[in-house]
């Protein structure tokens, strides 16, 4: 089985390595493929939260092919990022996001001091965010100041790495913070959980619930399961408390239960029964996942789902072919159409997707550690 996908690796490769050139030509950190284009973030140009899973991408690619092509590309579009930095304005708690996956990869992959200096960095501007009521704020909105969202525990790692890299407990506790309050108000008795908590931001009371992304108040948008379910697990890999495991496994144990027959992913699990609306983006990340508490856990059901829902994506939305720059199809960005993509070629789908391959070959970088 690891040949099987080692060649679907070098067909990723292959792909990206013609369609990359014409990213680098335009200059553009690409968000999406569309009639054989890359097209940049539908808002605020390289401050939009997806920036990292490009450079992210190529540097999988380039640990994986050794070609120094991808390295190039990578930090051509990790010093775009880093020029955020100065404007500032839009970074919000994605941070770990933009940063992790570009500054922090570079660092890890290649040893650069000052790849090292970004990612710490953008670390101190995500616990410049942290209320000590108890959460990280999510959004910049004078109205959204109290706001949390669930993404936000796949933000932590940045944290982590920060506490391991210079011996600073702080990072690493303001994590363990968010994490606790995650726990406790966003998943629910049935393991799904909230996308949008928003909270007192001068007592850390709970104040209500937004849907979000979702299809509806009290629904199960699919990407925010999947986000909790990779979060919590390496929430448990890095600060070592069984409830974020327990957390992991629950949340894991209903996304399952959900995955469609032919292993895709809706968009919510609670859409109305019948409606065509796929996430992609879902299935791949719960895929990574779920083979994280696999390894963490022993359970060979969590590989036997992820291996079912990166056969799915394979078999039912891979274009290996020239008509768009991108391979994941059908990858939607909100249930209710936000401008962001519906059913179309989303980045990080193809960044979860080949981070996917790579664990199923056990030659996964690590990025997230």
């Amino acid at each position: 089985m690891p040949e099987r996908y080692e060649e679907v690796l070098d067909r990723v490769a292959a792909k990206f390595r013609r369609t990359a050139e014409q990213a680098a030509r335009a200059g553009i950190i690409p968000y999406q493929s569309r009639d054989g284009k890359w097209l940049t973030s539908p808002y605020d140009g390289n401050g939009w939260w997806t920036g990292g899973f490009w450079p992210g991408l190529m540097w999988l690619l380039w640990y994986r092919t050794g070609d120094d092509f991808f390295r190039d590309e990578a930090r051509r579009t990790g010093e775009l990022l880093a020029e955020e930095f100065r404007r500032f304005r839009s970074l919000s708690h994605d941070v770990g996001f933009m940063y992790l996956l570009s500054c922090g990869a570079d660092a890890k992959l290649t040893g650069s001091g000052q790849a090292r200096t970004d990612t710490l960095h953008a670390a101190s501007l995500l616990m410049g965010r942290f209320n000590p009521a108890g959460f990280i704020r999510a959004w910049n909105e004078p109205d959204r100041v109290g706001y949390a969202i669930i993404d936000c525990m796949m933000n932590l790692p940045l944290l982590y790495r920060a506490s391991r890299d210079t011996g600073d407990p702080r990072f690493r506790q303001v994590a363990k913070i968010h994490a606790d309050t995650t726990l406790r108000v966003f998943l629910r008795e049935d393991g799904s959980v909230s996308h949008i908590v928003e909270f007192d931001p001068q007592t850390g009371r709970r104040v209500r619930e937004h849907p979000g992304q979702g299809c509806f108040l009290g629904s199960q948008w699919s990407r925010g399961q999947a986000w909790g379910l990779y979060g919590f697990a390496l929430a448990y890999r890095h600060l070592e408390d069984e409830r974020y495991l327990e957390a992991s496994e629950k949340i894991a144990r209903n996304f399952i239960a959900h995955i469609r027959p032919d292993g895709l992913t809706d968009s919510d699990f609670c859409q109305p029964a019948g409606e065509e609306r796929i996430d992609n983006l879902a299935g791949a990340i719960a895929a990574c996942g779920l083979m994280e508490l696999g390894r963490l856990t022993g359970k060979k059901e969590y590989q036997d789902n992820a291996v079912r829902l990166t056969e799915g994506l394979l078999a039912r939305c891979a274009d290996f072919g020239d008509s768009r720059c991108g391979i994941l199809t059908h990858c939607t960005a909100s249930y209710h159409d936000d401008g962001a993509g519906r059913h179309t070629n989303i980045i990080y789908g193809d960044y979860f997707l080949t981070e996917a391959l790579l664990r199923l070959c056990g030659r996964d970088p690590e990025l997230w550690s």
